[in-house]
């Protein structure tokens, strides 16, 4: 892997593992009440805003984000996606260590983890791996919000129904309609093909995840029915 003003990538990377762990550890001393899942997902939620920022701070021209494709990545796009690397590698450990070993889970870690190693070893692809994380970690924060206030207290209330709502229709958006375009600008251009593989493949768990919001928020929504009903008579 290439060097960043004297750093190597690889350092960004291992160095970002030991700081997503250490955090981690960090809220597990902190908060003994909360669960393990609970200090996992504020790490998460710490990578989400630093992630989006860092791949923010990397687009090149706003007026067309998604380019140029294909074409050699920045030193800022380099750094953006190893610090996402180092989490994965951190959550996907994180996963494993406390039994979440779901299939959907393990597909998103690996395909996440493969892809953005593939970019920084080609030393190419930034804009579209920068685009397609930003696209991806917008919609964290709502939904590691979502399981942290059931943990809180704060469940099959109004405010949990907001927070649902909101996180389906970024997740929607985000994922579904940005990552769509994401998807096709990175396999119709000369990307490499373990690249291109890659795209497609996160694309298709988004579908399967987008499928699954959606049964999840109409079952709240009829849930409220009955009770608005109610309170009407």
């Amino acid at each position: 892997m290439t060097e960043e003003h004297g750093v190597p990538v690889v350092s960004w990377v291992a160095s970002g593992v030991a700081f997503w762990s250490t955090a981690f550890l960090l809220l597990r001393a902190l908060l003994p009440s909360r669960s393990y899942d609970f200090c996992n997902r504020a790490v998460s939620t710490m990578h989400a805003v630093a992630g989006v920022g860092l791949g923010c701070l990397s687009v090149h021209d706003w007026a067309s984000p998604v380019s140029p494709v294909a074409s050699p990545s920045s030193p800022s796009q380099m750094r953006a996606l190893a610090v996402t690397l180092s989490y994965m590698i951190y959550d996907a450990a994180c996963c494993h260590l406390s039994g979440d070993a779901r299939l959907d889970n393990a597909l998103h870690h690996l395909i996440s983890i493969v892809g953005l190693g593939a970019g920084l070893a080609y030393q190419r692809s930034g804009t579209e791996l920068v685009a397609c994380l930003i696209v991806t970690e917008i919609t964290a924060p709502l939904l590691h919000l979502r399981e942290m206030l059931k943990e809180l207290g704060i469940k099959d209330t109004d405010l949990n129904l907001l927070v649902d709502i909101l996180f389906a229709a970024t997740f929607s958006v985000a994922r579904m309609v940005c990552g769509t375009y994401v998807t096709y600008r990175t396999v119709t251009a000369d990307n490499p093909i373990l690249i291109k593989t890659m795209a497609t493949s996160l694309l298709l768990v988004s579908a399967y995840w987008f499928l699954r919001i959606v049964r999840m928020v109409r079952h709240k929504l009829g849930k409220k029915r009955p009770s608005a009903k109610i309170a009407a008579e």
